[in-house]
């Protein structure tokens, strides 16, 4: 293996550690849950994506955090409503059932990340993509 792709590979597992870092920090939790709520968050995104639009925010995703946004997906999974609550509970039932965790701030906070470090014209258009009650849960501009 080269200089090179040992640093590729070493600065992408920084970077999805970064991610997760700055999610615990965010919520207060373990580096352990804030992996397993963003995993969840970002496979329910993607299923609610068209493919078009999960293919575009795909490629901003870090490298790792990319794969962990791939990793099980099925591309002829059927689509289903597109309401807030369901959104929330998908994310819940990938998640599990924690009775004390704020479902709502736990989203927004994926979201936060994802603002932080998408570009904003991506943002805008996974943004517009969605339902207004479930665009409430992203940052505003």
């Amino acid at each position: 293996m080269t200089h090179t792709s040992i640093t590729g590979f070493t600065h992408a597992a920084e970077q999805a550690q970064q991610w997760v870092n700055e999610l615990a920090q965010d919520l207060g939790w373990s580096e352990q849950s804030a992996y397993r709520f963003l995993k969840s968050v970002l496979h329910t995104l993607r299923d609610w994506l068209s493919p078009e639009e999960m293919a575009d925010l795909s490629a901003q995703l870090p490298t790792l955090i990319r794969g962990i946004y791939f990793e099980g997906w099925k591309p002829d999974t059927p689509a289903w409503e597109r309401k807030k609550s369901d959104f929330v509970i998908c994310v819940r039932n990938s998640f599990g059932y924690e009775p004390d965790v704020d479902i709502d701030q736990a989203i927004k906070a994926v979201f936060k990340i994802l603002d932080r470090n998408i570009s904003h014209g991506e943002i805008v258009q996974v943004r517009n993509s969605m339902k207004k009650s479930l665009r409430q849960l992203w940052p505003t501009d």
